[in-house]
């Protein structure tokens, strides 16, 4: 048992995200993604199933412990509305809050073309699927570095 730790988080969530190093990539995706096909292509080959959890609800609790590379200038990367490559959905716009809010500064996010997204996910350390039924809950998260302080 953990504390301070959301439990939305399952074990082997913790594990991927505890065993990722910098600049390493994890994969959050809503329901229609396909995701078994992609995870096989993972680092990992790990698809880990987050039930009954939306896009924000999963990016709060990942992002409560996962830093966002700072190194580069879109740690996050969400894929396109199709035929909209200019549009910025309203879940998009709230993952790239909590993102923000989590780290405590300004994150740069980019849109990929939906095949370039999957082309980027599968080179991911894995892929973590929620039962958000909203289009377009598709996003890469960066792994940052956390600086000791001593």
């Amino acid at each position: 048992m953990l504390k301070n730790v959301s439990s939305a988080l399952s074990p082997d969530l913790l594990w991927c995200l505890a065993s990722m190093g910098h600049a390493e990539k994890l994969v959050l995706v809503d329901r229609n993604f396909p995701a078994h096909d992609v995870a096989r292509h993972t680092s990992t080959g790990k698809l880990i199933e987050l039930p009954g959890l939306d896009i924000p609800q999963a990016t709060e609790a990942i992002l409560s412990v996962m830093p966002l590379d700072d190194f580069i200038e879109h740690p996050v990367s969400c894929m396109q509305v199709v035929g909209k490559p200019e549009e910025i959905l309203p879940m998009q716009s709230e993952v790239h809050a909590i993102a923000k809010a989590a780290e405590g500064r300004e994150v740069g996010m980019e849109r990929l073309e939906r095949f370039a997204f999957y082309e980027a996910a599968k080179k991911g350390f894995c892929v973590v699927r929620t039962s958000e039924f909203r289009p377009y809950g598709c996003f890469i998260f960066t792994m940052g570095v956390i600086f000791d302080k001593r």
